[in-house]
């Protein structure tokens, strides 16, 4: 069985078998829509670390792993009698092809600038025949994506209607600003920590602003920002220890000193 060549088919058989109510596995009888939500945020991110650390060798399983939960969607809708895992299927190629003009049809688009303005006026029309009432740029946007995501996406549908700087000083500018409205309220002589909240998002806003017009993508970037400061850090923890030191001993001057040599060390 190990070497057996399992099909697509074999994998929606084998989730019916675990929904199975009667000879089913007991986990997956309990789940349902929501419960599995968590599950799915985490295989996504998964397949990004692996992409990330480059071990794509292992990106396959990564990969199953958030293929199962589209399968487990697609099960559960089946049994609600609401979809199943074909009409995923059909959705999602209808959308391509949809929004491909240039692939599919007669459409002629050149470059990437009209392949997005063309993108994002296929996605309006869209909106707007799933509820009439969405005439917002802004509207589909969902909520609960991590808040650089959302800054992200909000800020690139802004600019797929001309809302945007076109040039990079006044992004930066933008930065300095929010910086010195934050220090503003700091040095109030009675601080709002609503306030300070506010212009703590503005600045992190801000900064996303910056991220994407230098075509970054913020999530990526402080990923890599949260990796770099772990294994330093690991690395000044290996040397007190070497050293027979504790942090919680030493002077902020000493920290420093051991933080930019595993610094230059790298």
């Amino acid at each position: 069985m190990e070497h057996y060549n399992y099909s697509l088919g074999d994998l929606l058989a084998i989730m019916a078998a675990l929904r199975d109510p009667e000879n089913g596995c007991p986990w997956d009888l309990k789940q349902d829509f929501a419960s599995i939500v968590p599950h799915t945020l985490e295989e996504a991110y998964e397949v990004a670390d692996t992409i990330e650390r480059g071990d794509l060798n292992e990106l396959p399983v990564e990969l199953g792993d958030l293929l199962f939960q589209v399968v487990f969607y697609s099960r559960l809708g089946e049994e609600q009698s609401r979809f199943n895992f074909g009409d995923v299927v059909q959705a999602i190629s209808h959308k391509l092809v949809r929004r491909h003009p240039h692939v599919f049809g007669n459409a002629e688009l050149d470059s990437e600038e009209q392949v997005k303005a063309n993108w994002e006026k296929t996605k309006a029309v869209e909106r707007r025949s799933k509820d009439a009432s969405a005439t917002s740029a802004l509207d589909d946007i969902p909520r609960n994506l991590p808040a650089l995501s959302r800054a992200n996406k909000i800020q690139k549908r802004c600019s797929a209607v001309g809302f945007d700087w076109r040039e990079l000083p006044p992004v930066v500018g933008k930065i300095h600003e929010e910086l010195d409205e934050v220090m503003a309220e700091l040095n109030r002589p009675e601080q709002d920590p609503d306030r300070v909240a506010d212009e703590l998002g503005d600045l992190l806003f801000a900064c996303v602003n910056l991220v994407r017009h230098l075509k970054q993508d913020p999530e990526r970037v402080l990923r890599r920002a949260n990796d770099k400061f772990e294994r330093r850090f690991r690395g000044v923890e290996q040397a007190l220890q070497t050293d027979g030191k504790d942090s919680r001993d030493c002077s902020l001057e000493e920290l420093d000193a051991y933080w930019r040599q595993i610094k230059a060390g790298e």
